[in-house]
């Protein structure tokens, strides 16, 4: 008999973790690793790059862009020299989803990432991963020599014309260099800030060359695609979302950890079912979503569904889909605050808005903490907020506001009481 959290998870991305020895290339050729390499290899890359069109994939990074554009941009390009990099960095707080396919299965994202390089005409790939995931880093280096070792990687993979290799790049703790251009700038051993853009990494990217950048858990998805068809993939999740999503669940929860489920779960499913409820059941204050750069919901919002259209009416982003709970024992400014405070210790200060907007975010929420706020208060947190989200200089920036906002919205309550009562005279 199944359990309750079996019939919510659907393995796709996850279906070898915790089966396949992560150490072992020959464990993986066992479990059907390299299957979808050897399927793509024989097939022309436009007819993989429609698959993947029809799978309707899209990005788990947090900006949700369908996948096969990338490919087939960086393919119609005419140059001698293209690049794919994987994006491995996951620095925002509450997200680990990435950091457990790395570790569990580091064959499949080398599979897929040679999948994408055939596709797009790519010679090079890199892998960024994060610096502080050293367990990670030993395992998918470990992978790389294995699949160069067995032909996977290196010049005429399997005896065909397609030549590509893999390098791995450690970045130092930077939470702006999971911004793609930032990534970009600290793979070619600059400091990690954001480019002006246009132009975007698929026409100028890692040596101002054509650049597909993807995710972990996106490129994942590749081998899974390429083996199944789209039409199996599609019949998972829901008509705007195909496939499943890894949430990482942590916070005030009984059991934190990931999880795969398809589209089309809900918030409360993951939290009451997966994450087996609150300790001592105590009620949950809000739930966060994406992490820290995400918004925050009230309980009687949890029956919300993970769906790209559903999220999008409800004007919020799913972001990479983490869940983070709290509980009633910690205030909604206090939570804010905190959160604030990492984008103030993260931002990399190459723009005024970023730079001094959260510190002023800071002074007015501290205003609101200790009651010395006013009215007019309240109205200009906002206005920063908007500037913020509209004229920062990179996609970080623009969302740090993200958690103030939306706290706002659900919680304007919790703003309202800290507004200093003015005593009437006469």
């Amino acid at each position: 008999m199944k359990t309750e959290n079996e019939i919510l998870e659907t393995r796709v991305v996850t279906a070898r973790c915790l089966l396949v020895d992560p150490q072992s290339i020959d464990s993986c050729l066992g479990m059907g690793g390299y299957a979808a390499l050897r399927k793509a290899l024989n097939r022309k890359p436009d007819d993989l790059i429609e698959e993947i069109r029809l799978s309707g994939l899209k990005g788990r990074g947090g900006a949700g862009f369908p996948s096969y554009s990338k490919l087939d941009a960086v393919r119609k390009i005419e140059a001698d020299t293209k690049y794919l990099v994987c994006n491995a960095d996951e620095g925002e707080p509450g997200n680990f989803k990435d950091k457990y396919l790395l570790e569990n299965d580091p064959h499949q994202l080398l599979e897929g990432m040679m999948i994408e390089a055939y596709l797009a005409g790519c010679t090079t790939g890199y892998i960024y991963i994060r610096g502080e995931y050293d367990l990670a880093r030993t395992r998918i280096k470990r992978a790389v020599v294995q699949a160069r070792e067995r032909g996977y990687l290196g010049d005429k993979i399997l005896g065909t014309d397609f030549c590509f290799d893999i390098q791995v790049k450690t970045g130092a703790g930077s939470y702006i260099c999971g911004e793609e251009f930032a990534l970009i700038e600290s793979i070619e051993g600059k400091a990690g800030r954001p480019r002006n853009k246009p132009p975007y990494p698929t026409l100028s990217g890692v040596n101002n060359m054509p650049t597909v950048i993807g995710n972990v858990e996106t490129i994942s998805n590749i081998p899974f695609i390429i083996n199944h068809g789209h039409a199996r993939y599609t019949n998972i999740g829901t008509a705007s979302s195909s496939g499943t999503r890894l949430v990482s669940l942590s916070g005030n929860i009984r059991r934190p950890g990931v999880y795969e489920v398809p589209f089309g779960t809900s918030i409360r499913e993951i939290v009451e079912i997966l994450g087996q409820g609150v300790p001592e059941d105590r009620a949950i204050q809000m739930v966060q979503l994406g992490g820290a750069s995400g918004p925050c919901i009230p309980p009687n919002m949890m029956d919300l569904k993970l769906d790209y259209a559903e999220f999008a009416d409800a004007g919020l982003s799913m972001g990479s889909c983490a869940v983070i709970v709290i509980d009633d024992r910690y205030p909604v400014l206090d939570a804010v605050r905190l959160i604030t405070r990492f984008f103030k210790h993260e931002s990399c200060g190459k723009c005024t808005p970023c730079r001094e907007g959260i510190r002023q975010m800071l002074r007015l929420l501290y205003k609101f903490q200790t009651c010395t706020a006013t009215e007019a208060d309240l109205s200009l947190l906002e206005t920063l907020c908007d500037v913020m989200n509209r004229t920062s200089f990179c996609g970080l920036g623009q969302a740090t506001p993200t958690a103030i906002l939306t706290t706002i919205r659900f919680f304007r309550e919790e703003y309202l009481k800290g507004i200093k009562q003015v005593k009437a005279t006469g």
